[in-house]
């Protein structure tokens, strides 16, 4: 292999797939990212792949001969990121040899790598249930429902994002046992009748997968530079998830198992609502945390129809108390109720609207938040914490 790049390209790629590079490998070729050039095409392509999770980029290089090999990834990645970016960077290595040598402007350094007959094959499906997502709308399905998973392993189905397709929607599930986040989009599927690659998804009423929370957020992650009118091409087959986009490819497996019926936990009906500012709202929160965080993390909520307020009030034990009070258009009887101020917080950071409504029917059964202007679908279903009576 020999190649010449730029720094700044392959430096970027190495971030992007060190991502997936395994933290504590089950082989010493995991902790390496492969690199492959391509001569015909003139690009280098690299790859991480952790069994798991994999992500493989390429961009356009001066491919003199082409070739592959494996290189331990954080070291590759220290020495380019602080190579300069003014000069180019030469890579070569000759077959049979597993010693790469780099070389930009002055220095030159040598590296062993592994045969990338070694590493793991990426699982680049292409093939199965197939879909065109609209990146902006799969953009806002994740970051409306990543962040109401489970980081608990004991519960692994749970640590993923529920995601179901039909013939034009998507929507995007979370929870992890206290909360619930649905994002539901219109139109965010696109159609081509030509494109014989989609026939398949259109031939299926619907389609559901779980995905893992961490394959998720490197999704988010890539597409959020990206034009809201480019399109993600999805497959699935045998377990595997493939993103498809640009010269970008994120790969990751399946969470196993029956995913919650997560609607029959939302109410039909409420018989309390409270229509707050969100910014207000927050920044109450956020203030009286610093008492909460203290103790429990628990905030009661109490209504006071009468003046058209709610007051928001944190006792820490053997550290003080706070209340703040803030104006609410109210429907129904005064309540009393109380949440994990952490899960409050999360989904009012993810509602993107100047007014929220906070639904209940009692102090123990569940609540929702959504926006007032709930274009998107988007519902935040949270448990309130049960506290001691002070009477």
């Amino acid at each position: 292999m020999k190649l010449v790049c730029s720094q700044g390209e392959l430096n970027t790629a190495l971030q992007l797939v060190s991502r997936a590079v395994a933290s504590r490998p089950t082989h010493p070729v995991l902790a390496n990212v492969l690199l492959t050039a391509d001569e015909g095409t003139g690009r280098l392509s690299l790859t991480g792949f952790d069994l798991n999770l994999g992500i493989q980029t390429s961009f356009s290089a001066s491919v003199e001969k082409s070739g592959a090999i494996t290189l331990p990834a954080r070291l590759f990645g220290e020495i380019v990121s602080r190579l300069s970016s003014e000069y180019p960077v030469s890579l070569s290595f000759d077959s049979g040899s597993e010693q790469i040598e780099l070389i930009s402007k002055g220095g030159s350094y040598q590296m062993r790598g592994m045969s990338a007959d070694e590493f793991p094959e990426l699982p680049l499906v292409e093939s199965g249930t197939s879909f065109k997502v609209n990146a902006k709308a799969l953009i806002q399905a994740l970051r409306g429902t990543l962040f109401a998973s489970s980081t608990d392993e004991a519960k692994q189905l749970l640590t993923g994002v529920h995601l179901s397709f039909d013939t034009s929607s998507l929507k995007a599930a979370a929870t992890d046992g206290h909360r619930l986040a649905v994002l539901s989009m219109d139109n965010a599927i696109q159609n081509n009748e030509n494109d014989s690659s989609n026939q398949s998804s259109n031939e299926e009423a619907s389609f559901a997968v779980t995905l893992p929370s961490r394959s998720l957020r490197e999704v988010e992650r890539l597409i959020s530079s990206w034009k809201s009118e480019d399109i993600v091409r999805l497959f699935c087959d045998r377990g595997q998830v493939v993103f498809l986009a640009a010269d970008q490819v994120v790969t990751s497996r399946t969470l196993e198992g029956t995913y919650p019926n997560y609607q029959q936990l939302i109410p039909d009906n409420f018989s309390k609502s409270i229509v707050i500012d969100r910014r207000i709202f927050i920044s109450a929160l956020e203030r009286i945390a610093v008492l909460a965080d203290q103790h429990n993390n628990v905030v009661k909520i109490i209504t006071e129809p009468s003046s058209q307020q709610i007051h928001i009030t944190a006792d820490a034990q053997d550290v003080g108390s706070g209340s703040e009070s803030i104006s609410a258009d109210f429907q129904g009887d005064s309540v009393q109720i109380a949440f994990n101020v952490r899960y409050l917080l999360d989904g009012l950071k993810a509602i993107d609207s100047e007014q929220i409504k906070l639904c209940c029917n009692a102090p123990t059964t569940p609540a929702i938040l959504l926006p007032v202007d709930n274009t998107l679908g988007f519902t935040y279903l949270v448990m309130p914490v049960q506290v001691r009576s002070e009477n």
